[in-house]
């Protein structure tokens, strides 16, 4: 095959493939309603039917008068022009191709009747058919794809082309120039507001992903401070069982040997729960858990026991010390709880009496703990804001930690405007009280931490 074969049947593969893309672009009839506007509502939609009636009437004058048509025809032409406007609110491509038909069919129709002394008209379109195919142009390009808005104004443009250029007519005065240069710059308008339209919506679509990741992260870091804390409570218990399992041989005059064994059994295993947990323990605080936005007392050293509620007026005495005049109130019998419960307890305290330190400056708050056989609720109200608050660094998922710990533990929690001021409410449930288990050898003491 010669190299002129080959680059005429290139060359025709390539305008074959152009005229595919045509095909599936412009010869369709799929619906793409224009959405209605956030603020105005149906507002645009009203205006273009205005403005389609006014094309309406408008073409069909300017093509009896000064065309010399029909009235008749006349008003089927501009009935077109017009309903390709409305027609384009929800079919922008079908549109398009109705206003071209129209426009070519007056043309043809005007083109007949000229006469070589009569009215100069303006031709290839009208003064009222070029406001419609304005809008037709600018709704399709406010909803298709760039390369289609761009085919349908170089299809418009060839074909106001070849009827002005090269076909011509008498007498007439040109608007095929004006009319490109306007339909470029109704394209090129529409285009840009789609362009700004999509934008906004990835923005926004990016942003509600980044708050999701967001909260998501910061889950994650109040779920491992959590099991940080809890560390020290479950190392404690494993601590009392390797001790009691030590100790129990020598409490027994002569035990038998499956006794010995039994208990170095559940000794050996707590020890090595406790090697586990001690790793668990290195690979969580490996993760800086300084700056995961715990709000622990100045000074509080890593290896510090985790506070219970014998550590509330501790808490509560700080508060004061910083400006907050804090009440507290307790209700039913006092009882030991669960380390589990009473670290969580003292935990929410503390969190919503930040809050209220940090978003309500010159308020009062009231803290109550209300026992029952059942479990524990945890109440902590302020009286509002006197002042406005000042801007705050932290991330704002203080009530997602606290809330945390009451799920953790099958309870609830609620959080909301309270009588002016805020209020959070926990309720945890507890087991039944159990008698106090006996306190580790002070050797071994510090070693689960």
């Amino acid at each position: 095959m010669s190299r002129l074969n080959r680059v005429t049947n290139k060359g025709a593969e390539v305008v074959r493939r152009c005229l595919r893309v045509l095909r599936d672009d412009l010869w369709t009839g799929r619906a793409d309603p224009l959405p209605p506007s956030v603020w105005l509502r149906w507002v645009p939609h009203g205006v273009v039917c205005l403005a389609a009636f006014g094309v309406l009437l408008g073409d069909a004058a300017q093509l009896a008068d000064g065309g010399g048509l029909d009235i008749g025809s006349a008003f089927l032409i501009a009935l077109a022009q017009a309903g390709a406007m409305v027609l384009a609110l929800w079919r922008p491509v079908p549109a398009w191709w109705l206003s071209m038909a129209a426009m070519l069919v007056g043309q043809s129709a005007v083109r007949a009747l000229m006469e070589a002394d009569g009215h100069r008209f303006t031709w290839p379109w009208t003064a009222a058919g070029l406001v419609a195919h304005l809008f037709v142009l600018l709704l399709l390009a406010l909803r298709v794809r760039p390369r289609v808005s761009l085919e349908t104004l170089g299809l418009t443009v060839l074909a106001t082309y070849v009827v002005e250029g090269l076909i011509g007519a008498r007498n007439f005065q040109p608007t095929g120039v004006t009319a490109a240069v306007l339909f470029t710059v109704a394209v090129m308008f529409g285009m840009a507001l789609r362009s700004r339209r999509e934008a906004r919506t990835a923005l926004a679509q990016q942003t509600t992903l980044t708050a999701e990741e967001r909260a998501r992260r910061t889950l994650l870091e109040e779920r491992s401070r959590i099991a940080r804390e809890l560390h020290d409570v479950v190392a404690h218990h494993m601590s009392v069982i390797s001790i009691q399992a030590q100790v129990a041989p020598h409490l027994v005059q002569d035990p038998p040997e499956e006794l010995k064994d039994n208990l170095a059994g559940i000794r050996q295993n707590a020890v090595q729960a406790l090697t586990e947990l001690r790793r668990v323990l290195d690979v969580l605080r490996s993760e800086q858990p300084a700056a995961d936005g715990r709000r622990d007392a100045p000074g509080t050293a890593p290896h510090a026991p985790q506070p219970t509620l014998d550590r509330l007026e501790a808490l509560v005495e700080n508060t004061r010390a910083a400006g907050l005049t804090v009440t507290t109130e307790i209700t039913g019998t006092r009882r030991p709880l669960p380390p589990g419960v009473e670290l969580s307890a003292y935990r929410i305290a503390q969190e919503a009496l930040s809050n209220v330190l940090r978003h309500a400056p010159g308020a009062s708050a009231r803290v109550a703990l209300a026992y029952d056989p059942r479990g524990l609720r945890v109440e902590v109200v302020d009286t509002g804001a006197t002042r406005a608050a000042p801007p705050s660094p932290g991330a704002g998922h203080g009530l997602l930690g606290m809330r945390e710990r009451a799920v953790m533990l099958g309870g609830t929690l609620t959080a909301g405007p309270w009588s002016g001021g805020y209020r959070v409410e926990a309720y945890l449930p507890a087991a039944a009280p159990a008698s106090p288990a006996p306190d580790p050898a002070p050797d071994t003491q510090d070693g689960p931490a």
